[in-house]
């Protein structure tokens, strides 16, 4: 993946992307919020929020060991999708009172941020590949 990460050379594997590292971070954050959430909700909002929640850095992951920036590209745009259901799956989870308004402002906080990583991770291999 040098060929497309080549201003930083110190990113020999997606596990050095901080990007990926904030997803798995976002990923643990999940898991907590969502351990108290009742026991009828563990096949439903807990198992969504889980399974989208690990999409995130496994997409990451999955598109850097592609053999295109394109590829990489596409990866990250599901990466991004699966962080808008996060988001919203949070959102519902609090208006369902499952978490208190603090979390849900700290976990949009942290999905805001990675959101713009991704985002500009985007931007910058779409410039790349031009």
């Amino acid at each position: 993946m040098g060929h497309v990460m080549d201003n930083t050379a110190s990113i020999e594997s997606y596990r050095d992307l901080k990007v990926w590292q904030r997803g798995v971070d976002l990923t643990e954050r999940i898991y907590a919020v969502t351990q108290p959430f009742p026991v009828e909700e563990r096949f439903g909002l807990v198992a969504q929020l889980r399974r989208a929640a690990v999409s995130i850095p496994s997409n990451i992951a999955e598109g850097w060991g592609r053999m295109s920036t394109g590829d990489f590209i596409r990866f990250l745009s599901i990466a991004r999708g699966s962080l808008t259901e996060v988001e919203t799956q949070v959102i519902v989870a609090h208006r369902l009172g499952f978490i208190d308004d603090q979390t849900r402002r700290q976990v949009l906080k942290e999905t805001t941020v990675e959101s713009k990583m991704l985002r500009a991770l985007i931007r910058s291999l779409e410039r790349k590949s031009e």
